[in-house]
């Protein structure tokens, strides 16, 4: 199991800043909708309000590795 620590500030209605250990990232959407933008990750996630039933689909950054030939 693991303990996850998080902040949220609201900065407007709908844009959300979001503090954790791992990164800030900011948040954009309503109740239903929302897109999340981080340093190595864009997240949406669609969902029914008041159910807690909800899809998340997470696209990351790929790290070019150099190599020498």
């Amino acid at each position: 199991m693991s303990l996850r620590l998080w902040k949220r500030i609201k900065i407007l209605p709908g844009i959300t800043l979001n503090l954790s250990k791992s990164g800030i990232s900011i948040s954009f959407g309503t109740r239903g909708f929302k897109y999340t933008i981080g340093k190595n990750r864009r997240q949406t996630t669609v969902g029914l309000p008041g159910t807690g039933i909800y899809y998340t689909k997470r696209k990351t950054k790929k790290h070019k590795t150099d190599k020498d030939d």
